[in-house]
């Protein structure tokens, strides 16, 4: 496998890589999801700083469980790898110490799980993997999901929910205000928070062309 793309850690991911994906048809989560993660997490930690080693493991086990987005174990997702990427490592002779930083990392990058990161490697990788789900790249994976689920593009009567609730599993569009243009907000780090707002408004730019296209004013 090639492992180029997780410079300057190459021979420690592909010790790792094997254990990083379960086979899934999910093209939101796979291997190009974690290329880009690492590559978030190299550019904050250049700033924040941190320990590569354990940035590295935790982003590329973060989702070595994998549970569908409309599965009821979801909030359970980050947890489940968790339990896993504890087992991989020690059987790679982690130190136990080091290992717990990474479950923690692990655990928190979740929005459904809902926990706080503690560690500058936990705030990293969670800053790290939101950044995904912001800008174009948000947009792709959101239209891609949303087609992967069923879900239709937007309520034809009601594109901006005015009369009704939102409803994110029913219409793509909606997923938008109940996730994407929340996540800014949340960001741990400053560096993380300064290209959050920059994909931010790249979010809510789509948005705005979106809705002129559809006859929405």
């Amino acid at each position: 496998m090639n492992t180029i793309a997780f410079e300057p850690l190459a021979s420690l991911a592909a010790e790792i890589l094997p254990h990083a994906l379960e086979p899934s048809e999910d093209g939101a989560h796979d291997l190009s999801h974690l290329q880009r993660v690492w590559h978030n997490a190299r550019i904050l930690q250049t700033e924040e700083g941190g320990d590569l080693e354990v940035l590295l493991a935790a982003v590329l086990l973060h989702d070595c469980v994998a549970v569908e987005k409309n599965s009821p174990l979801r909030s359970q997702a980050s947890r489940l790898a968790a339990e896993k990427a504890s087992t991989v490592l020690a059987n790679l002779n982690w130190p136990e110490n080091k290992i717990s930083v990474v479950i923690h990392a692990i655990e928190a990058h979740s929005f459904c799980a809902n926990i706080s990161p503690r560690t500058l490697e936990a705030r990293i990788v969670q800053d790290a993997d939101r950044l995904d789900s912001l800008g174009m790249l948000g947009v792709a994976r959101t239209f891609y999901t949303a087609g992967r689920m069923g879900s239709a593009l937007y309520d034809p009567r009601d594109p901006e929910a005015r009369a009704r609730d939102y409803d994110d599993k029913r219409f793509c569009l909606d997923h938008f205000q109940t996730k994407l243009l929340h996540l800014a907000d949340g960001f741990q780090t400053a560096a993380g928070q300064r290209l959050a707002q920059i994909r931010h408004q790249r979010l809510k730019g789509f948005m705005e062309q979106f809705k002129e296209e559809i006859g929405v004013v």
